[in-house]
């Protein structure tokens, strides 16, 4: 089994910064893609940030220039900084890996339990 487990999140005053940080464990083979999703009460999920095993990245409008993803794939771990932050991006936030099985090959997403980020104006 895979779990994936984020942490950083919290409350912060707009304009502030917070850290982000995925671990991957368990069963792992191997790790392709990674990425960051939020949901806002009332709304649907939402793509924030994605990585590729080579750092390629892929940013939301909404964040670009405010956020950055990056990843230690020795440490199986996604991080996400987020600055300059504001109260619409106040979300409880996901993270998400393609995690190859052993036995199939196949790369199956997993998820983090989630963490909530709260930003005050």
């Amino acid at each position: 089994q895979v779990q994936l487990v984020e942490s950083g999140g919290g409350l912060v005053q707009a304009g502030g910064s917070l850290r982000l940080s995925c671990v991957a464990s368990g069963s792992i083979f191997g790790i392709n893609a990674m990425g960051w999703h939020r949901q806002a009460p009332g709304k649907q999920r939402e793509l924030v940030a994605t990585i590729t095993t080579g750092g390629s990245t892929n940013y939301a409008d909404s964040v670009k220039g405010r956020f950055t993803i990056s990843r230690d794939n020795a440490k199986n771990t996604v991080y996400l900084q987020m600055n300059s932050l504001k109260p619409e991006d106040t979300a409880v936030y996901y993270c998400n890996a393609y995690v190859q099985n052993y036995y199939s090959g196949n790369y199956p997403r997993y998820w983090g339990q989630g963490t909530q980020v709260t930003v005050s104006s």
